[in-house]
């Protein structure tokens, strides 16, 4: 259990290393306009047209309407808000994480070069930095897709399906989250991405620890868009805190 606290904890106790250092927070202004402008577009027109689609089902254009009518709207507009948040949060992660994988890699490298004082940085040309964050990302996208895909044929299940797949992707979705901010300085040493995967859940309580508090920074609008940065930051320092100091995990780094 202390183990699970301190990686759910540790992203709010990396804010003030993360503000504490200007060359960080100057590396993050441009993904975070990038976000910006990726979560801000795909939520308002979504949130427009489900608004306006309502209205139409319903009947309920400029029109008086009754108490249930006015509920079952309401319940509607919930769900359908829910679902939008879901939505978006996965183009968030898909086409955010894509984009902004050059930058958020100059991040956690500059992370890097403070923990650990510039004795284990592993420094790259641009286009070679760009190109590997890039596959790195469509790495973990095929390997995300494809597990959502397992959970949501979970459902076909009668009764128990729909438990067992809430279940397994809130457990799914805390590892994701906390192999997605692990992942930079696994990525710069060019593991494997099974060899990724292994170091990841032989985290254990502090890998989902940390992975809970980043899933729900990533789910909230607006929170995701400034926050992403920080946990870029947040798991840089948490690797080299509890995973690449960690004598257990030392045969899982392959050699250079």
């Amino acid at each position: 259990m202390k183990d699970f606290l301190f990686g759910l904890t540790y992203p709010f106790r990396s804010l003030r290393f993360f503000f504490s250092h200007t060359v960080l927070i100057k590396y993050s202004i441009a993904p975070m306009l990038i976000n910006l402008l990726i979560y801000g577009s795909v939520f308002i027109f979504s949130y427009s047209w489900l608004l306006n689609s309502l209205d139409k089902w319903l009947g309920i254009e400029n029109t008086e309407v009754g108490f249930w009518l006015k509920f079952i709207h309401t319940l509607l507009l919930i769900i359908g808000f829910l679902l939008l948040l879901f939505i978006c949060y996965l183009l968030f992660t898909i086409l955010g994480n894509i984009i902004t994988a050059p930058f958020n890699e100059e991040i956690s490298q500059r992370v890097e070069e403070i923990v650990t004082s510039g004795g284990v940085v592993h420094k790259m040309g641009f286009w070679e930095d760009a190109y590997i964050s890039i596959i790195g990302e469509v790495q973990k996208l095929l390997f995300y897709l494809t597990i959502l895909l397992f959970i949501f044929c979970l459902n076909i299940i009668p009764v128990a399906g729909s438990l067992l797949a809430t279940v397994i992707g809130v457990i799914f979705s805390c590892f994701y989250n906390a192999l997605d901010f692990l992942d930079y300085p696994m990525t710069r040493k060019k593991m494997k991405f099974r060899d990724k995967l292994k170091i990841t859940h032989k985290g254990r309580l502090v890998t989902y620890g940390f992975g809970l508090t980043s899933f729900l920074f990533m789910f909230l609008p607006v929170v995701n868009v400034f926050m992403k940065p920080i946990l870029v930051a947040a798991g840089t320092s948490l690797y080299y805190e509890k995973y690449f100091n960690a004598p257990a995990l030392q045969e899982q780094i392959p050699a250079n």
